[in-house]
C-alpha cells in the first residue's frame, strides 16, 4: 500500500514538474515584453514620440492578451479532440519561436514602422499560443491528481505565471547590470528574448517524454471523445451557463487583481513614481519571492474549505485597499514637496547635447543629482530645444527620474507590493481546480480555456494599458486608472458571491 502511494506521488510529481516548467517558460516569454515596455517603445517608435510611445507599446502588449481567447478556442478544440500532451507541446513551440524572433527585429531607425508591425504580429502569435497553453497544463495536472488534492496539485501550475515574471525580471536586471544601462537600452534588451530559445528547447525535450492524461486516455478508449467540443461547450445551455459564470463570477475579477498587483504595480512605480529601473524591479522581485509560496497555501486550503470565498476575499481586499496603497506610493515619492524642506546636497550639473528634427535643432539636457536628508535621491533633468536660427529655446521642461528610496520607505514599498501579490495568490491559487471541476472531461480543455483567457487576457491583460490611458486624460489624477480594476473586481465579486457554489474536494471529476 505504501509503495503504491509513493509511486502515485512520484508520478504526480513528474507530471507537475514537466507541465510547470513548460508553462513557466511560456509565461517568461510572454512577460519579457511587458517588463521592457519603456525601452521597447523607444526602439519601435520615433525618438520624438514621447508618452505616446509607451502607450502604443502597451497597446501592442495588450494585443497579445486580446487574442488569447481565440487561442483558447483553437487549441482547446485540438486538446479535446487529439489530447492534452501534443496540443500544449505545439503551443510551447509557437511561443518560444515568436519570443526569439522579437529579439531579432530591427529598430524603428532601421526599418521604420515595419518594426512595430512585425512585433505586433509576433505578439499575436504569442497570445494565441498562450491561449492554448494554460488550459492544457491545468487540465493535464488536474486529471492526474487524486480526488481531494486537486487544489493543492494544480496550485503548483498557478505559481508558474508569477515565477515566469520573476525569472524575466531577474534576467533583465542581471543582463543590464552586466553590460551597463546604455548598452542594455541600445541592444542588450534583446538578450532576454534570445535566451528563451534555450529554455524552450529544454522544455520541449521534457514534454516529449510525457504520457497522455489517464482520464483522457480512458475517454478515448471508450469512444467518448467529443466530436465537436465548441458546439457542446457553447450551444448546450447548461455548459454555456457554466462558461459565463466562470467568466463573470471568477476569472474576470481574478484577472484584474493579477495584473494590477504585478504589472500595473511595476508600471506605476517606474513611470508615475519615477523610481530607478533597478529599484522598481528589486521591489517586485522581493515581493514575488515572499508571496509565491502562498499559491500552494491557498490552493491546498481550498481543498478543505472550498474555492469560492478564498477567491472572492482576494477580490474584495483589492477593491478596498488599492487606492490607499497607490496613494502612499505617490506621497512617498513626491520629491517636489520633499526637497523644499529636506534638500541636503546637489551634484554638479551634467550637460548633454544632441541633434533632433533632422539635425535642424539642438536638444540640451541638464541633469542634476539631488539627495535629501531622509536618504532619498533623484535626478532633476531640465531639457530644452534650441533652434539653429533663433536664440530663444522652443520649450523648456523639467522632469524627475531615477528616484531611489530611503531604506525604511523601500521596505514599506516591498510590503505593499507583497500584499498585492498575496491577493493574487488568493484569487489565482484555487482557480485552476475550480475551473476544471466545472466541466465534463470531453469538453474541459475548451470550456475552461475560454473564460480563463477572456477574464485574464482581455479584462486582466488590459489593466496596464487602460489604467495608463485613463490616467493620461486631461483632468485625471495618477490614481484615476485604478477605477478600471476596482470596478471589474467589484462586479465579479457580486456575481460570484450570489451565483457561484463553494466547490472544493467534495467534487469528483469524471
Amino acid at each position: 500500500m505504501s509503495s503504491n502511494k509513493n509511486s502515485v506521488t512520484q508520478s504526480i510529481t513528474q507530471v507537475i514538474a514537466a507541465s510547470s516548467l513548460g508553462t513557466l517558460i511560456e509565461w517568461y516569454d510572454f512577460y519579457i515584453f511587458g517588463s521592457l515596455a519603456v525601452i521597447i517603445g523607444q526602439q519601435l517608435f520615433p525618438s520624438d514620440a514621447g508618452a505616446s510611445a509607451l502607450i502604443n507599446t502597451l497597446a501592442i502588449f495588450a494585443a497579445g492578451f486580446i487574442v488569447r481567447p481565440f487561442g483558447a478556442l483553437v487549441f482547446g478544440r485540438l486538446g479535446d479532440l487529439i489530447g492534452r500532451k501534443y496540443t500544449f507541446l505545439l503551443t510551447l513551440v509557437l511561443m518560444g519561436g515568436s519570443t526569439f524572433l522579437i529579439g531579432l527585429i530591427p529598430s524603428y531607425e532601421t526599418i521604420g514602422y515595419a518594426a512595430p508591425i512585425l512585433v505586433l504580429i509576433l505578439r499575436l502569435v504569442q497570445g494565441l499560443a498562450l491561449g492554448g497553453e494554460y488550459g492544457g497544463a491545468a487540465t493535464y495536472v488536474a486529471e492526474h491528481a487524486p480526488v481531494g488534492r486537486r487544489g493543492f496539485f494544480t496550485s503548483w501550475i498557478q505559481t508558474t505565471a508569477t515565477l515566469g515574471l520573476f525569472l524575466s525580471l531577474g534576467i533583465i536586471v542581471l543582463t543590464k547590470n552586466i553590460i551597463g544601462a546604455d548598452q542594455f537600452a541600445d541592444w542588450g534588451w534583446r538578450i532576454p528574448f534570445l535566451l528563451s530559445i534555450l529554455l524552450v528547447g529544454v522544455s520541449i525535450y521534457i514534454r516529449m517524454k510525457m504520457h497522455e492524461s489517464p482520464v483522457f486516455t480512458k475517454l478515448k478508449a471508450e469512444g467518448k471523445v467529443s466530436a465537436n467540443p465548441l458546439k457542446e461547450s457553447f450551444q448546450k445551455k447548461a455548459n454555456f451557463k457554466m462558461v459565463l459564470l466562470a467568466l463573470f463570477g471568477a476569472t474576470m475579477g481574478q484577472g484584474v487583481i493579477w495584473y494590477t498587483g504585478q504589472f500595473y504595480a511595476q508600471s506605476f512605480l517606474e513611470n508615475t513614481c519615477k523610481l530607478d529601473f533597478n529599484e522598481s524591479r528589486y521591489i517586485l522581485l522581493w515581493a514575488i519571492a515572499l508571496a509565491t509560496p502562498f499559491f500552494v497555501v491557498f490552493g491546498s486550503w481550498s481543498d478543505r474549505v472550498g474555492r469560492k470565498w478564498i477567491m472572492l476575499t482576494g477580490m474584495l481586499l483589492g477593491i478596498v485597499f488599492y487606492r490607499p496603497i497607490y496613494q502612499y506610493f505617490l506621497d512617498a515619492t513626491n520629491v517636489k514637496e520633499l526637497q523644499q524642506s529636506q534638500l541636503e546636497k546637489t551634484s554638479e550639473p551634467s550637460v548633454k547635447t544632441s541633434m533632433v528634427n533632422g539635425g535642424k535643432d539642438s536638444l540640451i539636457s541638464v541633469a542634476v543629482h539631488k539627495t535629501l536628508k531622509n536618504g532619498m535621491s533623484f535626478n532633476e533633468i531640465n531639457t530644452r530645444v534650441v533652434p539653429d536660427d533663433v536664440l530663444a529655446p522652443i520649450e523648456t521642461k523639467t522632469t524627475i527620474a531615477d528616484v531611489t528610496l530611503p531604506s525604511d520607505t523601500y521596505l514599506v514599498f516591498i510590503a505593499l507590493v507583497f500584499f498585492q501579490i498575496l491577493l493574487v495568490t488568493m484569487v489565482y491559487g484555487p482557480i485552476a481546480a475550480f475551473l476544471v471541476e466545472l466541466f465534463p472531461t470531453q469538453i474541459r480543455y475548451t470550456s475552461m480555456s475560454l473564460p480563463y483567457h477572456i477574464g485574464n487576457g482581455v479584462f486582466g491583460g488590459l489593466v496596464p494599458f487602460i489604467a495608463t490611458l485613463v490616467a493620461s486624460y486631461p483632468g485625471s489624477t495618477p490614481l484615476s486608472g485604478l477605477w478600471y480594476p476596482i470596478g471589474v473586481a467589484a462586479l465579479s465579486f457580486v456575481i460570484g458571491a450570489v451565483y457561484i457554489n463553494n466547490r472544493g474536494d467534495e467534487n469528483v471529476m469524471d
